[in-house]
């Protein structure tokens, strides 16, 4: 009887300790971690998705850019064949991967945009002033994204790194740090696509 009445003493201070090891912690913030990674995708989806419409508003207005049009549809090609999911996000190579296809599309894609910046027909579309406008809005939604994923990866990061969590991510969970984004060398600004249309 004694033992039972000690064992019914301990067992709330046993489920104290586990729940101050990161039991709930630890996947919350994973699940927090996943939900901005998949935000982020879908940004990096919606961008794609408007530079078939992009390239061939743009293709009758200049042949002779063509080479410009193919590296444009390379690298969107690319970018989309690197599927990057949530259990990828703790290995840096992946990451730097889908990482690397990105900034090459979005290079790509400001290099697009330059040139036709010799062409008053093609600024004045109403089709191509409305993708500009979208291909903007989402390149503003892909750096807020990519924010909200660093800073989600940012707090899962320093919950299995600090103690009592670290315990519970460690025995428990086997949690691995997640990969944070990070900025591309000589990039401080999503492309510019801004063609000065009131001129």
């Amino acid at each position: 009887m004694r033992f039972l009445q000690r064992l019914g003493f301990l067992a709330p201070l046993a489920a104290l300790a586990l729940a101050g090891c990161g039991l709930n912690s630890v996947p919350t913030a994973e699940e927090h971690v996943n939900a901005a990674w998949g935000d982020l995708q879908a940004d990096y989806q919606r961008r794609a998705d408007l530079i078939p419409n992009l390239v061939n508003t743009v293709k009758g207005y200049a042949q002779q850019e063509k080479s410009v049009l193919v590296q444009v549809t390379e690298a969107r090609a690319k970018a989309t064949s690197i599927q990057l999911n949530a259990n990828d996000l703790s290995d840096p190579a992946k990451v730097q991967a889908f990482q690397n296809a990105q900034g090459q599309l979005g290079s790509s894609l400001g290099r697009l945009l330059a040139t036709f910046e010799a062409y008053p027909d093609l600024k004045s579309n109403q089709n191509f002033l409305a993708l500009q406008d979208q291909l903007e809005g989402t390149e503003n939604r892909i750096n807020a994204s990519r924010r909200d994923y660093n800073e989600a990866v940012r707090q899962y990061n320093t919950t299995i790194r600090t103690f009592p969590d670290a315990v519970g991510a460690k025995i428990f969970y086997g949690a691995k740090p997640k990969v944070p984004f990070e900025a591309e060398a000589g990039s401080t600004k999503a492309p510019d696509v801004n063609f000065n249309t009131a001129g």
